[in-house]
This record gives structure tokens, C-alpha cells and sequence, in this order.
């Protein structure tokens, strides 16, 4: 009895913390009106780029700015795809677009270079389906990817274009049920997007599967299929799949030692289309960095959260088990958010990422498996709660806001042992980053409050792994005597 009153009383607090830290977040939301809508008619003066173009206005060196399109019907696409750029509100072709595209569609082999968030995917999809148009041949192209969330997000892409050239197209990714794939593949797909080690598996298992008359190969977010150690596998599909009467577009971020490898190895006299020839982000991105003492990290996380209630927020970690934490901590608090890491099946992270693409929860915790390549609408805030430890990650992290020509702010939670990353992170960017101003007064009189509240998430996770544990050596123990008893009975 005691025992339930005791949790009836704990659950009360966390309630009442909850209501206390959002009566501070109205408090400071009226305080700060008069100058939010100042600088709210400042930011309305900005101009503002429109259509599909994504902050790509500054060319790199050696870039000849004159290719340019004003439309899809420039580039002599089959009318069928240029009323699908129409349906998807495709304004303009994008600066990789407008260099990738025409050379495409003349045959070569292709080594794109954007920065994130640049319309890369449309950049090889579009001449793909073009050619399709005319040969009609199933196991057509092959896109391999290195998550599975960019994989399904390919796919979408892929369909949304070919949706009135009845295209058919299947998501091959790891955590998923093989025969059901190989079902899919069985249909004679046109077009297969596939992360290398499930594609391996198929073509290795699945009777009848084969990709020797395949006409294109994709390797998108190149770096990252590298930097994954995918190489050996790589090298296996590289071996099995037909070299003459194949095209090959390779598309990253940034050229590397590694990709310069792979090219030498898969394409043929490429032609280079560079957007970016260093790691960069877009100029409607605002990025600052806030400077966090020790074990306060919670507590100005939760006192941005208060600040930017009402907007979509991606907060990355560097561990499944603090993505965890503070997903669990958000919700207890009466924040809207989701976890997204490794740790999941594949249903709960596409479940996980639809319910933030879908506007059902405002805040998406994740580590960097949504760092890469996800397009998802209208981010607004990104936070590093943890400093990555590269800087490519840092720029593919806050890249997922301020997309398509938008605006967007990148926060950084920097502790005194983030220090050496945070000047890494500032070389490459070639400039420092800003401090936030804040109200460390306010900051401090939310300590007790989330301190107390992420107590009860830790206390709550133990227990479950606890849980868990026991599970596991139930059914360990289970499986031990049903082993003993074979072996009586033999």
C-alpha cells in the first residue's frame, strides 16, 4: 500500500515539475514579445530564396555559374517527368541539378559533389527515369545507400517522379523480413535502392535475383558508405555487377582519398559536377554555440526547449542511450518528442520518423542515423547535445534545417571537454561561432526541477533493463533445459 502511494506521489511531483517549468517558459515568452516581434519584422526584410533551390548560391571555385535553368522543360526531359517535377513543386532545377542533369542525359558517368541539402537524390533520379522511359527493362538501376532511412527516403523520391511512368520500385534495407524482399524482387522491379550488406545477401540467397543486365549504379552519400566500412562488400557487388553498358553516378558531399579510389575502380572518364569542393553550410543556416558548465547540460537543454515551444526541433546525441534518456525526459516534462537510434527495429524508427514528419511530435532525439541525407520539412531548430566528433557530421547534422531556401538555427551545448572538437568544427567552417545570450538566472531556477525529473527517467530505464536482462536469462535457462532434456531422451 505504501509502496503505491509512494508512486502516486512521485508521479504527482514530476506533474507539478512539468507545470512549473512551463509557467516559467509563458513567464519569459511574455517578457521577451516585444522583442521577438522586432526581430520577427527584421527577418520578414530578409530576403528570403524560393522554389527548389537550397542555399546554393555561392559557387565554388572553378564552378561556371552560366549553367543555369530557368525550368524542367530546358532539359529535355520526356513530358511525363516534367509535369511530376510540376506536381512536386519543383520550381527550377538546383545548382547540382542544373550541372548533373544534361551530362546525365548524354551518357557519361557522373561524380556529383553538393553539400547536404542540396536536391542530390532528383539529381540522378530524374535522368535514370528519363532513359527508363524508353528501354522499359526491369532490375534497371540500382541506388545502394548507407542507412536505411536514406534508403526509404530515396524511394519516395523515385516514385513521387516516376508516378505517371508507372514505375515500380522496392526498398531492400537490413531489419526487415527477407522473404518478403525477395517477394518484392521476385515482381521485377525497374528501379532497387538498397543498403550493400541486405543487396549482398539477396543476390547471394535469393533464386533467380540477379543484377547482370543492370544499367545503373548509384552510390549516394559515397563518404558515408566508406566511412560504414561497407569497402569490402562494396568491392563484392563491384565484382558481380555487369561493367560494359553500365552507367555509374557517384554523389558525396566532398571528393576524399577513399572516393577518389572508387572512382579510379567503377566509372568511366566521369564527368566531375561540383556544387562544393569543401565542406560548407547555407547562409539562411544561423549557427551559435552555448557555452554549458558542468552538469547543467539537462537544464539549459530544457530551458531551450521552453524558449522554442512551437517550433520542430532534432536534438542529436552521440549514444543510443542518450537519445533514450532524453526522449523520456522531453515526454516527462510534457514535451512532444521521439526517439530515433540504432537500438530500434526497423518499424519503430520509420514509425518514429513519420510521427515527426507528420507533425505529431514536435522534438525527434536522435544520433547520427538522421544525420545523413533526410529531407525532413520545415526543421527549425537543430541541437547538438552532443559535439560530434568530426566535423562532417556537425555539417550534415545542422544541415537538416534551413533546407530548400528556408531559414534555420543550429545550437550547440558546449562543456569544457568539447572545447577541441568545437575549434575543429570552427576551422572547417572558417569562422567562429557565436555565443547565445541567455538568462542564467532563469537556467539555474530550472535545475532542481530537471535534475529531480531526469532522477525518475534514469530510475525508469534501470528498471526496464533490469527487466530485460531477466527476460533474456529466462530464456536462456529455458532454452538450456530443453537442450538437457534432448539429450536425456537421446
Amino acid at each position: 500500500m505504501s509502496n503505491k502511494v509512494t508512486k502516486k506521489s512521485k508521479k504527482n511531483e514530476v506533474q507539478s515539475l512539468a507545470e512549473k517549468i512551463k509557467a516559467r517558459a509563458l513567464e519569459n515568452q511574455k517578457k521577451a514579445e516585444k522583442p521577438t516581434s522586432e526581430s520577427a519584422e527584421e527577418d520578414d526584410e530578409t530576403p528570403k530564396k524560393t522554389g527548389q533551390t537550397e542555399g546554393n548560391d555561392d559557387t565554388a571555385e572553378g564552378e561556371d555559374s552560366s549553367e543555369t535553368f530557368e525550368s524542367f522543360t530546358e532539359l529535355n526531359l520526356v513530358p511525363e517527368l516534367v509535369q511530376a517535377c510540376k506536381n512536386l513543386n519543383y520550381s527550377k532545377p538546383t545548382p547540382i541539378q542544373a550541372k548533373a542533369i544534361p551530362a546525365a542525359l548524354e551518357g557519361n558517368d557522373i561524380i556529383g559533389l553538393a553539400q547536404t541539402g542540396s536536391g542530390k537524390t532528383a539529381a540522378f533520379a530524374i535522368p535514370i527515369l528519363n532513359k527508363l522511359w524508353e528501354d522499359q527493362q526491369p532490375y534497371y538501376a540500382c541506388i545502394l545507400s548507407p542507412t536505411r532511412e536514406l534508403a526509404q527516403q530515396i524511394k519516395e523520391t523515385f516514385d513521387s517522379l516516376g508516378s505517371l511512368m508507372g514505375v515500380r520500385s522496392v526498398c531492400i534495407v537490413g531489419g526487415m523480413n527477407m522473404m518478403d524482399q525477395a517477394r518484392d524482387l521476385m515482381r521485377k522491379p525497374h528501379i532497387i535502392i538498397a543498403t550493400p550488406g541486405r543487396l549482398m545477401d539477396h543476390l547471394e540467397n535469393t533464386r533467380g535475383f540477379s543484377l547482370r543486365k543492370l544499367k545503373f549504379l548509384v552510390m549516394d552519400e559515397a563518404d558515408r558508405l566508406l566511412d560504414m566500412e561497407f569497402g569490402p562488400v562494396l568491392d563484392k557487388i563491384l565484382k558481380i555487377l555487369p561493367v560494359q553498358d553500365r552507367t555509374t553516378y557517384l554523389f558525396s558531399a566532398t571528393m576524399t582519398s577513399k572516393i577518389d579510389k572508387l572512382q579510379r575502380a567503377s566509372l568511366t572518364n566521369p564527368v566531375k559536377c561540383a556544387v562544393s569542393n569543401k565542406y560548407q553550410t547555407v547562409d539562411t543556416l544561423v549557427q551559435t554555440l552555448m557555452v554549458v558548465p558542468g552538469g547543467l547540460k539537462n537544464t539549459f537543454l530544457i530551458y531551450l526547449l521552453n524558449e522554442f515551444i512551437g517550433k520542430t526541433i532534432i536534438i542529436f546525441t552521440r549514444t543510443k542511450a542518450n537519445a533514450e534518456r532524453i526522449s523520456a525526459l522531453a515526454n516527462l516534462l510534457e514535451f512532444n518528442a521521439t526517439a530515433l537510434h540504432g537500438d530500434l527495429n526497423q518499424n519503430q524508427r520509420t514509425g518514429a520518423l513519420d510521427l515527426f514528419k507528420a507533425g505529431k511530435r514536435a522534438i525527434l532525439v536522435a544520433t547520427d542515423v538522421a544525420a545523413r541525407g533526410l529531407d525532413i520539412p520545415s526543421v527549425d531548430i537543430v541541437i547538438n547535445y552532443d559535439i560530434p566528433v568530426d566535423s562532417k557530421s556537425y555539417i550534415h547534422r545542422v544541415g537538416r534545417t534551413a533546407r530548400a531556401g528556408r531559414s534555420g538555427k543550429s545550437i550547440s551545448l558546449v562543456s569544457q571537454y568539447d572545447l577541441e572538437l568545437i575549434l575543429r568544427i570552427e576551422e572547417v567552417l572558417g569562422k567562429k561561432l557565436p555565443k547565445e545570450n541567455v538568462d542564467k538566472d532563469i537556467i539555474l531556477s530550472l535545475r532542481d526541477s530537471v535534475d529531480k525529473a531526469n532522477g525518475e527517467v534514469v530510475m525508469e530505464m534501470n528498471r526496464r533493463n533490469k527487466e530485460k536482462q531477466a527476460r533474456g536469462k529466462g530464456r536462456r535457462g529455458r532454452m538450456m533445459s530443453r537442450d538437457n532434456m534432448d539429450r536425456e531422451e537421446r
